[in-house]
Formats: structure tokens, C-alpha cells, sequence
């Protein structure tokens, strides 16, 4: 598998109408990840960055979501007119666009997802 110098998903998952969490497709999701690959590729960027959509990141709430790895940077809210910012500041600066940015305590995943590995691995004895 080759290396990249960046990996970038993008949510393009879709909800039913008036979900509570939001819906990146109808935010634009799928608009946002045609339109980064092809500013990509224009950057000539193929191979060197890889753009996937991705279903349901689980932040949908904010809007079209992204990650940015391997800094592992999140992103919601994102719309077309960020695309040329995160390429320029983030893709090929390595600077994360701070706007954008979800910061890792308001993500919506599990606290401590390397403790819980750890309790995964060895489940304490049952009684």
C-alpha cells in the first residue's frame, strides 16, 4: 500500500430529515469531497494526498466533517470556499486552520480510546 502525505476523510453521511445529528450530505459532504479531490489533483497532489469520503464520522452535528491524518486534526462546518485554506495552510503547510478545527474534547468519540483497548485486551476476572 503506498504512503501519503496526508490522508483526508470526508463525511458524506446521510440522515433522515430533521435528524437531531445532523446530516453531512445535506450540508454538502459530497460536494466537499468532489471538489478537494479535484483541487487536489490540480495542485498535482495525486498520489501524494489521498481524499476518501467517508460514512458517518460521527459529527455530524457541525456540519460537513473531515479528518486529517496522520495528525489525526478534525474539522466541522467545512464548506467549498474553506477547501483552498485547508489545502494551503493545512495539506501543504501543516498548519491546522484553527476556524475549522474540533477541539479533541468536544469530539464525540470515547474518552480515553487507548485505556479502553487496554481494558478490551485484559477484562478484569469475572466473579
Amino acid at each position: 500500500m503506498p504512503d501519503f502525505a496526508r490522508h483526508v476523510f470526508i463525511c458524506i453521511n446521510q440522515r433522515p430529515a430533521g435528524s437531531p445529528k445532523g446530516c453531512c450530505a445535506a450540508a454538502g459532504g459530497a460536494e466537499v469531497a468532489a471538489a478537494l479531490k479535484t483541487k487536489l489533483y490540480a495542485r498535482g497532489l495525486k498520489r501524494v494526498v489521498r481524499a476518501n469520503k467517508a460514512y458517518c464520522l460521527d459529527q455530524c452535528a457541525r456540519g460537513v466533517a473531515l479528518v486529517v491524518y496522520p495528525e489525526g486534526v478534525w474539522y466541522g462546518g467545512v464548506t467549498l470556499d474553506d477547501l483552498d485554506e485547508l489545502i494551503e495552510e493545512h495539506i501543504l503547510g501543516g498548519r491546522p486552520v484553527e476556524r475549522l478545527r474540533i477541539p479533541a474534547r468536544e469530539l464525540t468519540g470515547i474518552g480515553d480510546p487507548e485505556r479502553r483497548i487496554a481494558e478490551l485486551q485484559d477484562p478484569p476476572p469475572l466473579d
